[in-house]
């Protein structure tokens, strides 16, 4: 199940409150500031703080 893309403007990172990127490889939202890379479930992004993974600095996108 695919993420809806529309999700993304109303959505935001629960820790900065800042802009989340869909990365579509991973199947992840990211948030650049916090480096932090939530998953998506069934196409329902988890937004949960202890659910995300910290990002490497090769990893994040550009």
């Amino acid at each position: 199940m695919a993420l809806d893309i529309k999700l993304l403007d109303i959505i935001a990172c629960p820790v900065c409150k800042g802009k989340l990127h869909y990365n579509k490889a991973a199947h992840e939202l990211v948030c650049r500031f916090d480096k932090l890379a939530y998953p998506l479930e069934e196409g329902i992004p988890v937004l949960l703080e202890n659910r995300a993974r910290l990002l490497s600095s090769d990893e994040m996108p550009s």
